[in-house]
């Protein structure tokens, strides 16, 4: 086909007829398979759903109902967060914020099924509780090592909020080591601050790892804030749960320090051959606790109790129970760059302090 030609001054510019999409000389580019990002978000995805699918039939939602004697005698008023079964035998574990006081708790299970609760114990000092259904045979959780999770790992929040049944929510691991202070005002060491979003009633629920495995026990939020939300570490919940269920509560000792979980530089583990690489950072002392009393200071590394190692706060925990209240104890701290045993006598935290 000839092609016409037209002139602009000395420039020559040739006219080439329209194509239609039938005669289109580029040929479309191939659909591509998922690749890169999309893998990527799709195995996200299911690993999410995986969690959700193993986890999600343990938590359950719980109702509370509190006696109201400012209103006409009978009235009642009532609430609601979440929990997660951690025994067969009906064995569930929540926080004490939200069992604390209750007249009455009824328990609906992910299948539905509604049962009566009672308290089994409840430890304001850590915001935990157990509560118990008689129900045999339960699908159950299980609690993982808090000690291995490190900041970006995923984590995915189960729960109720606002009745919401197993409402479901994803994100990462945000910071470790955080401090937070419970109702009772004492302060808890070792939260994990996670950006999966919390709502009212999500309180109790479980805080889950890529594996299935309890990381956390969702707690606090902190409302002008998005996005920052802490969780009890699994190692203590699990440490706090054993005894609730044996006794009912904790006799816990007392030395009055606050503490958080550091790395100790490795020449100083060589040096003084320590059996632990982290400590317990003494952050706070309390004025007139033991710890004063003993000698400890504000920059102190905890290393070991007793002759045992201590290589975080969850073992400090450990020795802090009714066998030490009043007992002389070798504390091991690091102070600087020197060892120093010093000797400290924990006292018993009274109930009616750990409760106001």
């Amino acid at each position: 086909m000839k092609v016409p030609t037209a002139f602009q001054g000395r420039r020559t510019v040739k006219l080439v007829p329209a194509l239609s999409d039938a005669d289109s000389v580029v040929a479309a580019p191939p659909i591509q398979s998922p690749t890169g990002d999309d893998e990527l978000l799709d195995s996200y995805s299911r690993t999410v759903a995986r969690v959700v699918e193993q986890v999600g039939p343990t938590v359950v939602n719980i109702r509370v109902h509190h006696a109201n004697s400012a209103r006409q005698p009978g009235s009642e008023t009532g609430g609601s967060g979440s929990g997660f079964v951690i025994a067969p035998d009906g064995f569930i574990l929540t926080n004490s914020h939200v069992v604390h006081g209750a007249g009455r708790m009824e328990v609906t299970l992910a299948d539905g099924r509604v049962f009566a609760a009672g308290l089994a114990g409840e430890d304001p000092e850590t915001a935990l509780a157990v509560i118990r259904i008689n129900a045999s045979q339960l699908v159950h959780a299980h609690l993982g090592d808090s000690k291995s999770v490190r900041v970006g790992h995923i984590a995915v929040a189960i729960g109720s909020p606002f009745g919401f049944q197993q409402t479901v929510t994803a994100g990462v691991v945000s910071a470790l080591g955080r401090s937070m202070r419970s109702q009772s005002g004492r302060l808890i060491d070792n939260v994990i601050q996670t950006d999966a979003a919390l709502n009212p009633g999500n309180s109790g629920g479980p805080l889950v790892n890529s594996r299935s495995e309890i990381i956390g026990v969702n707690t606090a939020i902190i409302l002008p804030a998005q996005g920052i939300c802490f969780a009890i570490a699994s190692n203590t919940a699990e440490f706090v749960a054993a005894w609730l269920i044996k006794e009912g509560r904790i006799r816990r000792s007392w030395i009055g320090v606050a503490g958080q979980n550091v790395p100790i530089h490795r020449r100083v583990v060589r040096f003084h051959r320590l059996a632990v690489d982290y400590g317990v950072l003494v952050a706070g002392i309390e004025p007139g606790s033991p710890a004063t009393r003993a000698g400890l200071r504000e920059g102190d590394v905890i290393v070991a109790f007793e002759g045992e190692p201590v290589a975080g706060i969850d073992e400090l925990h450990r020795h802090l129970v009714a066998q030490a209240i009043g007992i002389p104890s070798q504390i091991t701290v690091i102070r600087h760059t020197e060892k120093l045993d010093l000797v400290v006598t924990p006292e018993e935290l009274a109930q009616d302090n750990q409760r106001n």
